[in-house]
């Protein structure tokens, strides 16, 4: 029958009849197989929870894993939904303050605790002697125990409590914990932690005003900290949890009980100019556009500067052009249309605005701000702050500055002090690379980037320039946080190729730097990890995505993360030093914030000179780098007065 097709149609049937026969076989439903299975045996019986919580633990997807409760567990599995599991018969007893204080007396063995505490109030807790033995107080008083350095604690998000309730012997925190061993993973809840390390699902309960504080959670913790000291052993960062996360956790807690003083009086003035600022721009974007409109709605600003002022259309996105920040400041280098200038200067006041109303909402009766730092969010091991992010508070503009003016220090204290780090991320740049180029520049006390633009130009240090040196430094800072050409050249403003020329010629220069930087991929491509100074983890499963872009994201981060986790790393310690000393030598001068490489200290006038030395040596000598540290510091009244 094939010979009978005629055409063209027919000849490439015959040209490729040996592909129709296998397509027609491939696609044929075969109902004539042997299959060795029983049909009851390949039946759908339900989700089996534990491969599957498993699976989706493994994936951080707890949405995901909340929603599939519903579909139902499989037959021939019995979802545990205790907050422990069956096997271990949980021996409770009610017992009072004065009871358990009794009992602990003497006791040298770990305890763990787990306290119920809304807005920082201890309403009850419970103490776990064992695995078995649980121990419910219902009352707000900790007995001399907590302040026992010899009685081990363990807790879980421990710095939360002891901001308001300091302690003494906690020895270790299961949220910080599981942060260290997976610092991208999000799902540090203790009951996200009991579920994937000891494959129990906690049932869920309608929160009530009546619902009975079970304490279980203290039972957890105590099972969670063996499996969780074994994971940091495995990966070699035993001394980084009890040397240096478990005493900064202790040391934040302090430092935000303290909080930085305010002038509340300037705060309010500096709202009340930055509001009128938003009102009179606003007034004159709606002069310019000849009628009124709202400012901060994106389809009105679209109708008004496209479509009845014809400027030029920026970037298409799915609602039209944009309308952010950077596509004004094009449109006002390329137009110079006045309605622009109001424009930028809105977004620029009404940011300021925002920043001046949180702090003054966040001042504490005492006049203070009690900023929460973060120090299991970040997965370089960064601190971030919140309630408010004392870390973005403006430095670069006068009015930026201004509300750094309202940060004070306040009776007894007389002067601030600031101390920060120059050039950290370069200066661990020069000792990971070994460079000796980069060392040698750090090591002879000129500016780095003047003596570098002058080996990467081939000119003498007296004629680098402001260009030179801002094109140095782009280069110098791109390459610590991972920046290729593209977005070298995105940020000088110049073509992908001209950037990758200075990039060779850098490289030239700083041959340790290229080598470095081209090893550290390859390292934690095989390892699954990067690395800091302080054997800080950060593992990086995209290095071998097949994905070509996540696994560039991926690279970026590996080129950053043992750099900017060092930074990190040196922070924290430098904290722990300067903390040390002023204890140990009786200072009343105390730390108040740590904001990025810097730290700010509260000062009584006549300590003045000698915790300027202190700091300075404890920050200089926090870590022996080949390229040493420099320590900038500065004193004032205030915050602005103090930076230097």
């Amino acid at each position: 029958k094939v010979d009978t097709v005629g055409g063209k149609v027919g000849d490439s049937l015959r040209a490729n009849l040996a592909s129709v026969e296998l397509n027609a076989e491939l696609t044929r439903l075969r109902s004539d197989m042997e299959i060795g299975t029983p049909l009851s045996e390949l039946l759908w019986g339900g989700v089996s929870s534990s491969e599957l919580n498993q699976l989706l633990d493994k994936l951080e997807i707890k949405a995901l894993k909340d929603r599939v409760k519903a579909l139902g567990a499989s037959d021939a599995e019995t979802v545990t939904t205790k907050a422990v599991p069956t096997e271990s018969k949980i021996v409770t007893k009610e017992v009072s303050a004065e009871d358990l204080s009794r009992l602990l007396s003497g006791r040298k063995e770990p305890i763990a605790i787990s306290i119920n505490a809304p807005e920082g109030k201890i309403l009850e807790y419970s103490v776990a002697l064992d695995e078995t033995n649980l121990l419910i107080i219902r009352d707000s008083n900790l007995g001399k125990w907590w302040n026992d350095s010899s009685l081990p604690k363990y807790l879980h998000g421990a710095k939360e409590i002891i901001r308001n309730f300091p302690i003494s012997g906690l020895d270790f925190d299961t949220e910080l914990a599981a942060y260290l061993v997976n610092p991208g993973g999000r799902n540090l809840a203790l009951d996200d932690l009991t579920e994937r390390f000891l494959g129990v699902v906690n049932a869920e309960q309608e929160e009530s005003l009546f619902s009975q504080f079970d304490g279980l959670g203290a039972i957890s913790i105590m099972k969670l900290v063996p499996l969780l000291r074994k994971e940091i052993s495995e990966r070699e960062m035993s001394a980084l949890m009890s040397d240096m996360e478990i005493p900064v956790l202790v040391e934040l807690a302090e430092m935000e009980s303290t909080g930085i003083g305010v002038d509340l009086d300037k705060l309010r003035e500096l709202s009340g100019f930055f509001r009128n600022e938003v009102d009179r721009e606003t007034s004159g974007a709606h002069k310019q556009a000849g009628r009124e409109f709202n400012v901060g709605s994106p389809k009105q600003l679209q109708a008004i500067l496209f479509d009845e002022l014809n400027l030029p259309k920026t970037k298409k996105i799915k609602t039209g052009f944009t309308t952010d920040a950077e596509s004004l400041d094009w449109l006002f280098a390329k137009t110079k249309h006045p309605i622009l200038k109001h424009l930028l200067r809105i977004r620029e006041t009404s940011k300021l605005l925002t920043t001046v109303d949180g702090l003054i909402d966040a001042t504490a009766n005492d006049g203070r701000i009690h900023t929460i730092f973060q120090q299991t969010v970040t997965a370089t091991g960064r601190l971030s702050s919140t309630n408010p992010n004392l870390q973005n508070i403006p430095v670069r503009t006068e009015e930026g500055r201004k509300i750094r003016d309202c940060f004070v220090s306040k009776a007894p204290y007389t002067t601030l002090l600031t101390a920060d780090y120059s050039q950290i991320e370069m200066r661990i740049m020069a000792h990971l690379s070994k460079d000796p180029g980069l060392i040698e520049a750090f090591k002879s006390g000129e500016d780095l980037h003047t003596t570098s633009a002058s080996l990467v130009f081939g000119v003498k240090p007296t004629e680098v320039d402001a260009e030179l040196r801002r094109q140095i430094k782009a280069i110098s800072y791109g390459l610590a946080y991972g920046m290729g050409a593209y977005g070298l050249s995105q940020s000088l403003d110049i073509e992908v190729g001209a950037a990758q020329k200075l990039m060779d010629e850098y490289f030239k220069r700083f041959g340790g730097v290229r080598d470095y930087l081209a090893n550290v991929v390859e390292v934690a491509r095989k390892l699954g990890y990067t690395e800091t100074i302080m054997g800080r983890r950060r593992y990086l499963p995209d290095l071998m995505h097949d994905n070509r872009q996540r696994r560039e994201v991926a690279e970026r981060m590996a080129l950053n993360a043992p750099i900017q986790g060092s930074a990190a790393d040196i922070i924290k310690l430098a904290m722990l030093n300067v903390q040390s000393e002023l204890v140990k030598g009786g200072f009343t001068s105390r730390l108040l914030l740590q904001v990025h490489d810097e730290l700010i200290l509260e000062v009584i006038d006549k300590e003045v000179d000698a915790v300027t030395e202190l700091v300075r040596r404890e920050m200089g000598n926090a870590f022996p780098l080949k390229a040493p540290l420099n320590v900038g510091i500065g004193v004032g009244k205030n915050w602005n007065v103090a930076a230097h």
